[in-house]
């Protein structure tokens, strides 16, 4: 659908202009992205503009056509998410480009597509950002249930369920390999010919490995890896929406995934990613301690552009690595990002060669 988008400046913004309610009478969200003016804005008002976003329950987006300058630091931190001509790797608040409006139009195209989807993550995103790990993850998947009986990914699920695809390869005998050497534990996820997807009974052998190293203090070091051309190519597509309701989906989401094991072991914990690291195949890894990647490595978080929100624990790791901002132009936009960039914005530790 096309959506109404509004520019005000951070006066406006501080005088109320924007204190209009976000629902329509039909339940129609009314302008779901409200862009605020960077650009010569009165830095003695940052602090009371910023006061005014958190009960605007829209997306709030800053434009500015240069550097944001450090007086605005209240205002930057207080939007979801801001776009600068040139960006502070340390800013984390802002994310740079070289065309500022060609880049809102595209972010404000993906929020056209998935209106709900995109202003729950940035929903999702804000409630988290203190809360412990567990409380987070719980968070989480109870907005990703919410969105699993919404228009949004039921019609991606319908779209996906009219291409015909060939039936799948069956499963490996053994989805995760296991290997110990001392004080070393090697954990490989092993479906290459999937791409290692985030499937049901990979994710079931993954969890039991990761309990080893919980039940053992002995084991001192934890390599995550996978086999194949792939470290993980996110979740298996065909089980989506398999479920057998979203209450039990969340039940298992939380008590039964990865995520909450992998921060547990964090500090003992490095993931050695390469090729596709889509969906899971980052949010599951970004909660350990180390992560290393191939030069050629790529990720990406698609999961808003099919109607839902990251839910094996990635609005929770992802963040925490590189700020809630960047994370929604992420999580909205679906952009793929290369090696380097991932190690700019602090998403990896280190680039190593194969």
């Amino acid at each position: 659908m096309d959506i109404g988008v509004r520019t005000i400046t951070a006066a406006d913004l501080a005088d109320g202009a924007a204190d209009t309610p976000a629902l329509g009478e039909d339940a129609v969200l009314r302008e779901p992205v409200l862009i605020i003016d960077l650009d010569d804005a009165d830095e003695t008002l940052a602090a009371v503009a910023a006061a005014r976003v958190p009960a605007l329950d829209r997306l709030t987006i800053g434009r500015s056509s240069g550097p944001v300058r450090p007086a605005l630091a209240p205002l930057t931190a207080a939007l979801d998410l801001s776009y600068a001509t040139d960006a502070s790797p340390v800013d984390r608040a802002v994310v740079g480009t070289e065309d500022v409006d060609a880049t809102i139009v595209e972010f404000v195209a993906c929020v056209s597509r998935f209106t709900q989807s995109a202003l729950v993550a940035a929903q999702v995103l804000r409630i988290t950002q203190t809360l412990p790990v567990p409380e987070a993850i719980d968070v989480e998947s109870l907005a990703y249930s919410t969105l699993q009986g919404g228009d949004e990914f039921r019609g991606w699920l319908d779209e996906r369920r009219r291409l015909e695809r060939p039936l799948p390869p069956p499963p490996r005998a053994d989805p995760v390999l296991i290997d110990r050497d001392a004080d070393t534990l090697r954990i490989t996820l092993n479906r290459p010919e999937r791409r290692n997807a985030y499937g049901t009974a990979l994710r079931d052998a993954l969890v039991e490995a990761l309990r080893i190293p919980l039940l053992d203090d002995t084991i001192r070091n934890v390599i995550f890896d996978g086999a194949g051309p792939s470290f993980c190519a996110g979740g298996d597509l065909d089980e989506f929406g398999h479920t057998p309701d979203t209450a039990t989906a969340h039940l298992i989401r939380t008590r039964g995934g990865a995520g909450r094991l992998i921060a547990a072991l964090a500090d003992r914990t490095e993931a050695r990613l390469h090729g596709h690291c889509v969906g899971a195949g980052i949010e599951v890894p970004a909660f350990a301690h180390h992560i290393v990647a191939d030069p050629i490595t790529v990720f990406r978080l698609p999961e808003v552009t099919m109607g839902l929100i990251p839910g094996a624990g990635g609005t929770v790791s992802v963040p925490r690595r590189i700020g809630r901002w960047r994370a929604l132009h992420l999580f909205v936009t679906g952009a793929a990002i290369d090696a380097q960039h991932a190690l700019d914005w602090g998403l990896i530790d280190e680039i190593r060669d194969s």
